[in-house]
């Protein structure tokens, strides 16, 4: 048995999982067989429905940006829901226009898809997923937040109330209690998981889009607490740490690839699962990973046959953020977004900040996850006039501006 156990599941679980507006799933419940609900009869067809091109496009999505965080936070822990990333970012991208539309699309694998399409892909998408198995315990949130007065064009906000079913609301952001306000939001739609984003508004803030996960499952075959003992997990140092490790023996989709082996744990009803990837002992994790795309991430999947499996897996716990992602948006094509380009919001916004916080336990009972991300939408603050007081002496030129020539040329000691 291979001591050293390395996770991407965190990443796998919510490529699962979109983050748009309060939907709610079924509340965790006994396994024992039973009929589909009617939900999940549907949720099944709407699945099948759904662009496989979207997948592959946000499935590529997640990967880039998991390299780009990997080598941001090397030699740490990274959690992040890529779906809610891409959900808060696409309900912002129906107010993008010219060059920022443009390197948005790039940066978010969206340029093959017109607005439409992409709207109602994300829209089954979600309705699909949140009704997938009403053992799971899925709520998805979404929401816009406005400074009092402040002018949003109406199509803006029809569009995402319509696909994304966006809470609208118009908040004084002066008022000391609007960033509570808005963490009340978070921490409820994230049933407390996720308490806090920000502590104050900025001045030149403008709009908030904001959403929020919250998914919590138990494993179709669950570890027994009694069999979890402390075992040495082997850091990417070369150091060994005590952890309790998790131990089971059961049938399980297993693959082994040429480098690595891939392990899927299925919850419920076995329509949402975690994945494990842990390389073979020797090879480097960060480097797998650099090799990951939407491509080798099906081939992966088609590959699954059902094993025996002796499992041995520690219970951990992440948090990772708040995480400031403008960096490595940026890298990825995104750049522009930061610098304007949303006359369909309002000509004056700019991308200030993408906000993203994760958490996720997992034990011997299943897993419990959340994950908000904030786009943080302002107006830029115009400079100070600058003062110029001619109450000195001082020089001055008459010049032929289309050949540069001066004409007359002097120095005022008294007017």
């Amino acid at each position: 048995m291979r001591r050293t156990y390395i996770f991407l599941a965190a990443l796998l679980l919510l490529a699962l999982i979109p983050a748009a507006v309060l939907f709610a799933g079924g509340s965790v419940a006994d396994t024992a067989p039973r009929v589909p609900t009617e939900a999940e009869i549907n949720s099944d067809e709407l699945a099948r429905s759904i662009d496989p091109n979207l997948i592959d496009a946000n499935t590529r999505f997640a990967f880039e940006l998991l390299q780009e965080l990997i080598s941001e936070d090397r030699g740490k822990n990274v959690f992040f829901s890529p779906l809610s990333i891409l959900l808060a970012l696409a309900m912002t991208y129906n107010g993008a226009a010219g060059d920022t539309k443009l390197a948005m699309a790039e940066a978010l694998e969206f340029s093959q898809f017109d607005l439409e399409q992409l709207n109602r892909g994300f829209n089954d998408l979600m309705v699909g997923i949140v009704n997938a198995d009403q053992q799971v315990e899925v709520s998805i949130a979404n929401s816009i937040w406005y400074r009092l007065g402040y002018d949003v064009k109406e199509d803006f906000i029809d569009r995402n109330a319509r696909y994304y079913s966006a809470e609208v609301r118009e908040l004084d952001f002066s008022d000391p209690q609007a960033a509570d306000t808005m963490n009340n939001w978070i921490d409820q739609a994230t049933k407390g998981k996720i308490e806090k984003m920000f502590d104050s508004i900025p001045p030149e803030t403008k709009m908030y889009l904001i959403n929020a996960i919250y998914f919590k499952g138990d494993w179709t075959h669950q570890f027994s607490e009694s069999a979890t003992q402390d075992g040495e997990f082997i850091l990417e140092t070369g150091s060994k740490k005590m952890v309790p490790m998790m131990h089971l023996e059961e049938n399980f989709r297993h693959a082994q690839a040429e480098n690595l082996g891939i392990l899927r744990l299925p919850y419920g009803r076995e329509r949402l699962a975690m994945y494990i990837l842990l390389p073979d002992e020797g090879e480097d994790l960060d480097e797998i990973t650099s090799q990951l795309n939407e491509v080798s991430w099906n081939r992966l999947r088609r590959d699954l046959e059902d094993k025996e499996v002796t499992l041995t897996m520690p219970k951990y716990r992440i948090e990772y953020g708040v995480k400031i992602l403008n960096d490595v948006l940026t890298k990825m094509g995104m750049g522009a977004a930061f610098a304007g380009g949303f006359s369909g919001i309002n000509p004056k916004l700019f991308i200030s900040r993408v906000m993203h916080k994760a958490v996720i336990d997992v034990n011997e009972k299943g897993s419990e996850a959340a994950a908000a991300t904030v786009v943080d939408m302002a107006e830029s603050i115009p400079p100070e006039p600058v003062e110029f007081i001619v109450d000195r002496p001082f020089l001055f030129a008459i010049s032929d501006d289309r050949t540069g020539s001066i004409l007359f040329l002097g120095k005022v000691a008294e007017p």
